[in-house]
């Protein structure tokens, strides 16, 4: 979690909660308390249906999955844990990008990692088993957190305290020994998956993202005065009027 004494361009006000943070948060405790106090019958139909499982995507086509999952955690720790995450790396996000962006960065990441568990399951096996939880987009979210505020003091497990982007790194290096590891039952492709496109989504796709966005209608606005101006001087030409105008 993010240290109290932070060194971020922007202040972060604690306790403040962004509304795009709120809405994941409430959105995935509600579905939580749902599904555990639904009962076996309930649980089994909501992970066929909204868990990710690779062989339901390509068979029968259940492309929603991708962003279901996202959705659906698998127990109390599991849950808390991403979710106090979600708190302490996507608030100062949020607060600098703006909801919509940050929403879609999360998502964005999110999609990607089901992707990747997809594409695993079908190329090493394992289609029939359901991936759920938020962790790969969480990941990402911490990725770009290092990206951006890479001095960041953070605290590893609340008691470690490390820069942002050896936390990073660190989490990294975890998610990479894992894939020669045993079977933890935690899904390390959506993890890998989730941090490798929020690196390339800031890095080479958008290299500004924490930065202001296109003003897209105001310069469509700018496009439409250029173009009145040019007619208003062709029609002054026609009548004997010519010449420089100062705008």
């Amino acid at each position: 979690m993010p240290d109290r004494q932070n060194t971020m361009g922007r202040s972060y006000v604690y306790g403040y909660l962004p509304p795009g943070v709120k809405w994941l948060l409430i959105s995935n405790s509600a579905i939580f308390v749902i599904y555990w106090i639904g009962g076996q019958t309930l649980q089994r139909h909501v992970i066929t249906l909204f868990a990710l499982i690779p062989a339901a995507v390509v068979q029968n086509f259940y492309i929603w999955q991708l962003f279901t999952y996202l959705f659906l955690h698998g127990g109390v720790g599991h849950i808390v844990l991403n979710m106090l995450a979600l708190y302490f790396f996507g608030s100062p996000l949020e607060l600098d990008w703006g909801t919509r962006r940050f929403l879609k960065f999360y998502f964005y990441c999110g999609i990607a990692a089901g992707v990747c568990v997809l594409l695993a399951g079908l190329v090493l096996g394992g289609g029939y088993t359901p991936t759920l939880g938020a962790s790969g987009a969480i990941l990402g979210l911490l990725v770009a957190f290092g990206v951006l505020y890479p001095n960041q003091t953070v605290l590893l497990m609340f008691m470690i305290p490390m820069k942002a982007k050896h936390l990073v790194m660190l989490y990294a290096a975890i998610e990479l020994l894992s894939l020669w590891g045993p079977d933890t039952g935690v899904s390390t492709m959506a993890h890998l998956g989730g941090m490798a496109f929020g690196f390339l989504y800031l890095k080479v796709k958008i290299p500004s993202v924490g930065g202001p966005m296109p003003d897209w209608r105001g310069r469509y606005r700018q496009w439409k005065m250029q173009r009145a101006k040019k007619k208003f001087q062709v029609y002054m030409k026609k009548h004997g009027r010519g010449g420089p105008f100062v705008n």
